[in-house]
């Protein structure tokens, strides 16, 4: 990059001290920008740009972002390089791929979007009129597996749509998102957005990456015992005498709190659009939650009797709990740490954070390209159809550059997330830890 005769220079120490939300700077290919008063307008929330305040972000830039994003960032070019700027040859690897891939064209041609579409429809359709005419109870609570697996079908829409146009219309892209999210599945898209960017800016960080954050429920390691601060709650995540209990069979309890895991999703919903943070659209949002509070409820009530209703409502939840605990098992097990997430080891902290499941490609359907988990996470923007296509890359850019590319199968991930569920419950129930106990856990301890 050509660069004026008189430039000034920063240190990366002078860099990082610009790290709050009140001056915020960071540096792209070497150059220095204050996005101080963009923070409130980016579209992808302030968390990752908060996150990665005062480092040089070049790489999640790039993963994040289309080429023409780039003119967005002119005017707020400090005038200012970094000093002493280099890249890693892993960074180096990478961008390359990026450049690849675009030039392949694989990040503009989506495929398989409307074939999903037609299917949930179908779906739906099938749902209603077996409440509506089937002649047997069976048929009628099996309709609300269907109904899970609708779910489950609409979520994959709803996290592609998230991150990347599935249309060529951008406000078609946006009725897509409300309709696969709020209207179907009754979750906000708006906090989804909020939660899934944090999650891959910080991905695996026990106090930044909000999908490690379950307790009193789920801990995957034991330095949620100190009672961590959660960086994107705003909360301490107090490990207290009811968390130790529930914790200390969190590899029992797993598969069961999975089935009922969308009445958090829902809690979350409502907690976000009913809060003082900004949501874009906040109005539409509320109303496609409203319409699937309507649609949904009335569904069921069309059951003949109790008995049926409440089948079907556990059977649609459960049937949407396989996707939960596919959620889990791409990053429950595989590596953690504490504190800020870092933009110059991109690639290192993405391949660390997660784990791949391996499966015939006639089964990317059932996975919806969380299959690929490495492969996404280094290239969000890039449309699940091409995730197999550029897996051959990817784990050639971990072999030379000594990066982890963990893939097992299904099974094995299972087992591997149990592993770790249980591994920091036989630590839980260590009593040597002092935490406050109460009657509960003395009674159900006191025998071993």
């Amino acid at each position: 990059m050509a660069e004026p005769q008189s430039t000034n220079y920063i240190s990366r120490e002078e860099l990082s001290k610009h790290n709050k939300p009140q001056d915020l700077w960071i540096s792209i290919h070497g150059k220095v920008y204050n996005v101080t008063n963009w923070l409130q307008y980016h579209p992808g929330g302030a968390s990752p740009l908060l996150n990665l305040a005062g480092q040089d972000v070049t790489d999640a830039f790039l993963a994040f972002h289309p080429n023409h994003a780039f003119n967005r960032l002119q005017p707020f070019f400090t005038g200012s390089y970094l000093a002493n700027h280099n890249v890693s040859e892993a960074s180096r690897d990478y961008r390359n791929l990026l450049s690849t891939f675009t030039r392949m064209g694989l990040f503009d041609h989506n495929r398989g979007v409307l074939t999903s579409l037609v299917f949930i429809f179908i779906m739906f359709c099938l749902c209603v009129y077996a409440v509506l005419f089937a002649q047997t109870g069976l048929v009628r609570v099996g309709s609300g597996a269907l109904m899970g697996f609708l779910w489950i079908q609409s979520g994959w829409i709803g996290h592609d749509s998230g991150h990347y146009k599935i249309v060529s219309s951008k406000k078609l892209n946006r009725v897509l998102q409300i309709l696969s999210g709020n209207v179907l599945a009754g979750i906000s898209i708006g906090w989804w957005k909020w939660n899934h960017n944090a999650h891959h800016i910080a991905v695996n960080s026990l106090d930044f990456d909000p999908d490690l954050q379950h307790l009193p429920f789920f801990v995957v390691s034991s330095r949620f015992f100190n009672s961590l601060f959660s960086c994107f709650y705003e909360r301490i995540m107090k490990f207290d005498s009811f968390s130790r209990l529930l914790v200390s069979y969190q590899h029992w309890t797993f598969y069961p709190v999975m089935c009922f895991a969308r009445l958090n999703l829902f809690a979350q919903s409502f907690m976000l659009l009913s809060s003082n943070r900004k949501v874009p659209d906040r109005g539409t949002e509320i109303l496609g939650l409203i319409a699937f509070w309507i649609w949904y409820p009335c569904l069921v009530s069309c059951l003949p009797n109790w008995g049926e209703r409440i089948l079907f409502v556990l059977a649609s939840f459960s049937v949407t709990g396989i996707q939960h605990v596919q959620f889990c098992l791409n990053h429950f097990s595989a590596k953690v740490y504490v504190g800020p997430p870092t933009a110059t080891d991109w690639c290192e902290k993405q391949c660390n954070g997660t784990l791949d499941v391996s499966c015939s490609s006639w089964m990317d359907w059932f996975h919806g390209g969380l299959q690929f988990q490495v492969e996404h996470h280094l290239f969000p923007r890039l449309p699940r159809c091409h995730l197999r296509k550029i897996s051959p890359f990817v784990k050639d850019l971990c072999k030379k550059h000594n990066l982890p590319y963990n893939c097992v199968s299904f099974w094995k991930a299972n087992a591997l997330t149990i592993r770790t569920l249980r591994d920091a419950a036989l630590q839980a129930r260590d009593v040597s830890n002092p935490v406050p106990k109460n009657l509960v856990w003395e009674a159900v301890n006191t025998h071993g």
